[in-house]
């Protein structure tokens, strides 16, 4: 078993400091920044009135999601063209996308379709789970505007959607991994959940010896409590944007 060096200023079980700022691009019928620590992520959401073809008439709505890294966000330039055609981008936006729809009444929604963009703005781990995140900020608060606004009746929102990531460093348990410790663990795992604790998504992978059921056991309930303090957070910006 490798010994992991020990975390500066948090234990464990602690997530790095959290900031969400919302009604950052005004264009946007909703917009927040999320910071996990180091890493930052921008997101907006886009409200078109039009439904992909195999929708339509269907009186129900869609969720897609984009996600890119900003060519200087991580130690070295990452070109536009390798940034948003790679194949970790459009996976990370598959993720994305299937997490928040999760969150949304798509028949409350209508025949509209909200695309999330994310752009991290600086890497250091986590960027995929900060991207959820934040992007449920944004869509929740682009729901906002189409009530405000007389085009849907009520919220099309289900159940707030967070995302972390956990990990075994140094043989023990972590949660929201920086950069240095992501390199070096044994187990990276990604958690998408919901309010009502059920999981969305779980991603998880041994980078060397085989993980332990009671291991993922810690791993999931580190992060559903990770997660209770994200949608607590989440709620906070949402409701301070809105008032």
């Amino acid at each position: 078993m490798s010994v992991g060096r020990p975390r500066v200023g948090r234990t464990n079980l602690e997530m790095r400091p959290v900031v969400i700022e919302t009604g950052i691009v005004r264009s946007a019928e909703g917009s927040a920044s999320i910071a996990f620590g180091d890493t930052v992520v921008l997101c907006t959401a886009s409200v078109e009135n039009r439904v992909p073809p195999f929708l339509e008439g269907k009186q129900q709505g869609w969720v897609t999601a984009e996600y890119a890294m900003l060519p200087r966000s991580t130690s070295t330039r990452i070109s536009w063209d390798r940034s948003i055609n790679s194949g970790r981008s459009q996976e990370i936006s598959r993720l994305i996308g299937r997490s928040l729809r999760a969150a949304v009444d798509m028949g409350a929604l209508g025949e509209r379709t909200v695309t999330i963009d994310c752009v991290v703005q600086q890497a250091d781990g986590g960027t995929r789970t900060a991207a959820i995140t934040g992007g449920f900020v944004a869509l929740a608060l682009a729901g906002q505007h189409l009530v405000s606004t007389g085009q849907i009746r009520s919220l099309p929102l289900r159940s707030p959607v967070a995302a972390i990531s956990v990990g075994v460093v140094g043989g023990d348990v972590r949660v929201d991994l920086d950069y240095s410790e992501d390199s070096r663990a044994a187990v990276d795992c990604n958690v998408v959940m919901n309010a009502a604790g059920e999981f969305v998504e779980v991603q998880g992978s041994a980078e060397g010896r085989p993980f332990s059921r009671g291991q993922l056991d810690e791993m999931l309930s580190a992060a559903s409590a990770a997660i209770d303090a994200l949608i607590a957070r989440q709620r906070e910006a949402i409701t301070a944007a809105t008032q």
